[in-house]
């Protein structure tokens, strides 16, 4: 066992260095030459291919692999930027077990998709490591757009609008660009730095200014945007953070997931984190997974994911529920927070009540049980963090149209913070880049704001 596992409460340095490095490397290691030809000679090439149609960003994806297959990655990149200039993100941190793969003919017959995922990886690294640049800007046209938010939703949109030959200030509350890429998903998805270098390959095209620490409602006002700017795309993502209606859930000890991530993904020393001996997540979906996985491979003893319903009502998927239990991970589900339990100002355990459906509704059935831990994560989702102002909202988002539209003229929105998403990176760099092009012919006399 190593050096400080038995550290009671909540303390850093659980492992060793070389056991943290070890367990935070590349989830899914990057394919070589040959192991890209063989999966690509897989593909059948579909014509009409279901894949294609379960992209969100609508990637060529049998003609980017049909490039791969005939020695071209740098064409199939290309291919894949054309739609979606975080392809590289995406590669690595989507859920094509649920979406491109899932509908791939191989796995409909065999049970074994293509590797459309690790494919879309293996172009894009190599053309970004090699300095690739398939866009450049058109003429300019005296517009300045102001995008807030530089997430996926923000850069794709940013992308797209410079190379319509317009300028784009972005504003973004955090000290780096990136949004949910750089502080928002498990360090073991994105290594050696590639939420940053992404966004150097984006913003290469020039025309993007980033100014970081400005937050719409604290350092910019959605007035003076629309004064001083020609359009608004808001890509704020969601700021705020659900509450776990149990008592004493502000007790010292309970976090939220989110934040813990992102102080994750931002540490230089992975062994000055403290972790708890015994933790527990409440949530089911991507945060909650990512929480609980990276507290085991801090060093956590035991980690329990808890979950108000059952398996299949889970929105993370079942390859990342799987990766949790081969983690050591135990999820348990139909229990609620009730009340986090604590000895003076330190976490003790946290009592749940069993759940169960009635009449279609979550009721608790009366019966309660009691988890020894010292740390719980909140991971129950996020809300707006901002009031919205003047701008329509539903359901606690941003209401927009179908080309992103608010209900303010001349202000888009997109990603986690609008509505009809389904809060994924690359759901948002579609509706950032299909916002984008509506502001072009918004711009250009052709579209109504």
């Amino acid at each position: 066992m190593a050096q400080g596992v038995l550290k009671q409460g909540i303390a850093p340095g659980r492992l060793d260095p070389a056991a943290l490095a070890a367990n935070f490397s590349d989830l899914h290691p990057p394919l070589d030459r040959h192991e890209a030809h063989v999966e690509a000679d897989r593909c059948y090439f579909c014509y009409d291919a279901p894949c294609m149609n379960a992209c969100p960003t609508s990637i060529d994806i049998p003609l980017f692999i049909r490039q791969i297959a005939t020695d071209n990655p740098v064409g199939a990149a290309e291919t894949i930027f054309e739609q979606n200039i975080l392809g590289g993100m995406c590669a690595r941190v989507c859920p094509t077990e649920q979406l491109c793969e899932e509908a791939c003919v191989r796995e409909e017959a065999e049970g074994k998709p293509v590797k459309i995922g690790m494919l879309q990886r293996y172009a894009t690294d190599i053309a970004m490591e090699g300095h690739y640049q398939f866009f450049e800007r058109a003429a300019p046209t005296g517009k300045t757009i102001a995008v807030v938010g530089a997430g996926p939703a923000g850069l794709a949109a940013a992308h797209r609008l410079a190379t319509k030959g317009h300028d784009v200030v972005m504003f973004d509350a955090r000290p780096k660009a990136g949004g949910l890429n750089e502080y928002g998903i498990a360090a073991y998805k994105a290594t050696d730095d590639f939420a940053q270098a992404e966004v150097d390959y984006v913003t290469a095209i020039g025309g993007i200014d980033i100014r970081h620490g400005q937050a719409l409602g604290r350092d910019l006002s959605l007035d003076t945007l629309q004064a001083e700017y020609d359009a608004v795309f808001l890509g704020l993502g969601l700021g705020g953070v659900n509450a776990l209606r149990a008592e004493n859930e502000m007790a010292s000890g309970v976090d939220n997931a989110v934040d813990f991530i992102a102080g994750l993904r931002q540490a230089s020393d992975l062994a000055s984190l403290p972790i708890g001996r015994r933790v527990v997540v409440i949530g089911g979906g991507m945060t909650a997974i990512d929480a609980a996985v990276q507290s085991r491979l801090l060093g956590a003893e035991e980690v329990t994911m808890v979950y108000r319903r059952g398996k299949e009502q889970m929105s993370a998927s079942l390859f990342e529920q799987d990766l949790a239990a081969a983690k050591g991970v135990t999820i348990r589900h139909w229990m609620a927070p009730k009340r986090v339990l604590t000895d003076g100002d330190r976490v003790t355990g946290i009592e749940l009540a069993y759940t169960t459906l009635v009449d279609g509704n979550l009721a608790e059935t009366g019966e309660t049980a009691v988890l020894a831990c010292d740390q719980v994560f909140k991971a129950i989702g996020q809300t707006l963090a901002t009031d919205g102002g003047a701008l329509e909202l539903a359901g606690g988002k941003i209401a927009v149209d179908g080309e992103g539209r608010t209900s303010l003229r001349g202000v888009w929105a997109g990603g986690d913070c609008a509505t009809g998403g389904d809060d994924l990176t690359v759901t948002a760099v579609a509706e950032g880049r299909d916002a984008a092009e509506s502001i072009h012919r918004f711009l250009m006399g052709g579209g109504n704001g």
